[in-house]
């Protein structure tokens, strides 16, 4: 399973970007714009909608839960500073996507006793992408994770972030995670698309 976060930089825009992640045979967009006026991120949204359901693709709104029936997005995820899982399941309910950001294993169970559909964990090593990030995992906290979730009975997809590059697939989907997330290391690509394609491949 492989996510892309969108952001913009100084050749493609939001839009533009999820469009190359989808060429590039990503299945799963999550629109992520912190800074956006309603009106930009609405229009944005909804373009990328049509254009994951063109592609089957899963599309999902970060942060904002109260747009996601307007824009016909499968679901949200929230960030430690968003909405609680479960106050987002009321209203939301059970046949949306809900996916919740961890740093850390009481993280992780609190999100799965509120009711996430999936876990966000990271960052596996500094990025530029995020602001106010979490401490760094590495592979070392992916495997101690992972291993509290076998522990404890939690059995929930764990997507790995913050960082990730082609190189990194390897050893990080051997910490047991279910799939990676990325960005920066697709859109600053000189071919995104080809990037993500690479992305991709090397999760098969």
């Amino acid at each position: 399973m492989i996510q892309f976060i969108t952001h913009s930089n100084s050749r493609y825009g939001y839009v533009e970007g999820a469009r190359l992640a989808l060429e590039g045979g990503c299945r799963w967009i999550q629109l992520r714009m912190k800074d956006a006026e309603e009106a930009e991120f609405l229009s944005a949204a909804k373009q990328i909608a049509a254009m994951c359901k063109e592609y089957g693709a899963t599309f999902l709104l970060d942060d904002h839960v109260e747009w996601v029936e307007q824009t016909g997005a499968d679901g949200v995820h929230l960030g430690k500073n968003d909405m609680p899982v479960d106050e987002a399941l009321k209203i939301l309910g059970a046949n949306r996507i809900i996916g919740g950001t961890a740093n850390t294993f009481e993280d992780v169970e609190r999100l799965w006793r509120q009711g996430a559909n999936y876990i966000g964990c990271g960052p596996y090593r500094f990025t530029t992408t995020k602001k106010n990030l979490s401490p760094v995992l590495g592979l070392e906290g992916y495997r101690r994770i992972v291993g509290q979730m076998k522990e404890h009975g939690i059995n929930l997809p764990v997507v790995a972030i913050g960082g990730i590059l082609q190189h990194d697939i390897k050893d990080v989907m051997a910490t047991g995670v279910s799939g990676i997330a990325v960005s920066g290391a697709v859109l600053n690509a000189e071919n995104p698309a080809e990037e993500m394609k690479r992305f991709v491949d090397s999760l098969q």
